[in-house]
């Protein structure tokens, strides 16, 4: 259940948003929680990030400052809609409009926590599940083979159903490109598949109804080795692809030319999550289970696979990255159950720092996280911020900053091995939110780029959507189908 800070409780599947009382209290500013969840919470007093970051963040989420001087009331509080609307009507800010951080301060508080509404339900389990740059397609794929492509504008109808070719494993990612023409899926396999999704079939077979090309990103050094594929990224321009693999590197593959372009030996193992940083493409962000972030610019590589610096601070592997898309900021989750916040500019040139030896052994695919290990820290810890509370085992879960459009990306959000999703404040570390529905990890989640929706998928095969206030409809009952697995990946 959903309560206040006062304990005024509210709707068991998300806010109610129906009394005056709770609407006061949530213009007044006060975090949402889920008490159920909250006992995962650490019981130390929460700190503000110290940082750049926060001032931008505020820049970013915050309402003009004129309207905290001149409205009266409690000054540090987030202002209510009401003032707001009566500070943009008496010209307050002097622009005689809101600007875009007007509009996220007020956005940002509405969380999609409303729900859950079913998008899909299938037998396997979901890896994979995004939202597309403008939010009017839904990307999610299968371990079944199964990769579906919604059309959220038309009632979330099927426009696509692709099915993967020569699949290994899972569909372990997607990418779609920036003008949804195309779509890549990646499995442990180093051909990197490319569909037309533009066509006009809804049933994508392998070359019976749409073409399925095969992009080998192997280099002509492998040999017969082969390796897969954890993680594929289009660039903004939709020229190129970048993947992180099960050999250590990442890969840069130029589709104009039709032929892999770069290959860097980048990590000490698995590369499990790659990124480009921004919209130049000159910036890759990636991360390994060898515990560390690593910078590359592509414009000065002083030597063959070395980095522009090396960022420290996990315990244990990298999951996944999430860009900023600033250049400069990336967020992390790591199999030692946090996520990390980075500044590029605090990066080393090496990785000197010695770790010290660990006396636990474990395997987050089937083992729980060792109870000794929870409060160590590394002791050249190069983050700017730590996000506590969500849990990372038996698979590479995912973690965002929330949209900047309508939220300043002012929150960070993450699955998790528990079956929920966390929403974690930047600025104050604080989790504002946890999603229960789902009986299985989630792996992925994905915030609508303009709208308070967010899409969460879980090994429960479940896809289910999240929303503020909602359509006015009450959640549909669900009917569980049982998914028997053995492996973890």
């Amino acid at each position: 259940m959903f309560v206040t800070a006062s304990g005024v409780s509210i709707d068991e599947m998300g806010y109610a948003m129906s009394r005056l009382e709770i609407e006061s209290e949530l213009f007044d500013g006060v975090n949402v929680i889920n008490e159920a969840g909250s006992s995962n919470r650490s019981n130390k007093p929460l700190r503000n990030v110290d940082h750049e970051i926060a001032q931008l963040t505020n820049l970013r989420s915050g309402p003009h400052e004129r309207l905290h001087q001149l409205m009266p009331g409690k000054q540090k509080l987030p202002v209510s809609p009401v003032k707001m609307l009566a500070g943009r009507e008496g010209n307050h800010s002097g622009r005689g409009r809101f600007s875009s951080a007007d509009c996220c301060h007020m956005l940002s508080r509405y969380l999609p926590v409303h729900g859950p509404w079913l998008v899909d339900q299938m037998t396997s389990r979901a890896y994979v599940s995004q939202f597309s740059a403008d939010g009017s397609l839904f990307v999610a794929g299968f371990q079944g083979s199964n990769i579906r492509i919604y059309n959220v504008d038309r009632g979330w109808k099927v426009q696509k159903n692709i099915l993967a070719k020569s699949l290994r494993w899972t569909v372990t990612d997607t990418s779609l490109s920036p003008d949804q023409r195309y779509l890549v899926y990646t499995s442990m396999s180093p051909i990197v598949h490319i569909v037309n999704v533009g066509s006009s079939t809804t049933e994508s077979l392998a070359n019976i109804t749409d073409i399925h090309e095969g992009l080998d990103f192997t280099a002509p050094d492998d040999g017969v080795y082969s390796f897969g594929i954890f993680s594929v990224k289009f660039s903004t321009d939709g020229r190129e692809l970048v993947a992180g693999s099960s050999d250590d590197s990442i890969y840069v593959y130029d589709l104009e030319a039709n032929k892999l372009s770069l290959r860097i030996v980048a990590h000490t193992a698995d590369v499990n999550t790659v990124t480009f940083a921004d919209e130049s493409g000159n910036l890759i962000y990636s991360g390994s289970d060898d515990n560390l972030c690593k910078v590359w610019d592509r414009r000065c590589f002083v030597a063959k696979d070395k980095p522009a610096g090396v960022l420290m601070g996990h315990l244990e592997g990298i999951t996944f990255l999430d860009s900023r898309g600033d250049g400069r900021y990336f967020i992390s989750n790591g199999k030692d159950q946090t996520i990390k916040l980075w500044d590029i500019r605090k990066m080393s040139s090496n990785t000197s720092c010695n770790l010290g030896f660990r006396n636990y052994e474990w395997d987050y695919r089937w083992m729980d996280y060792p109870p000794q290990a929870r409060d160590l820290k590394h002791p050249c810890d190069q983050s700017v911020a730590t996000y506590k509370g969500h849990s990372v085992l038996r698979t590479l879960i995912r973690c965002y900053f929330s949209p900047e459009y309508s939220t300043g990306q002012k929150y960070i959000y993450t699955g998790s091995h528990d079956s929920n999703v966390y929403i974690y404040d930047v600025v104050t570390g604080a989790q504002v939110a946890v999603l229960k529905h789902h009986t299985s990890p989630v792996r992925d989640c994905s915030w609508h780029p303009d709208y308070p929706m967010l899409v969460s998928s879980s090994w429960d095969g479940d896809v289910v959507k999240w929303e503020f206030p909602g359509n006015g409809e009450a959640p549909a009952p669900f009917t569980k189908r049982r998914i028997r697995r053995r492996y973890y990946y």
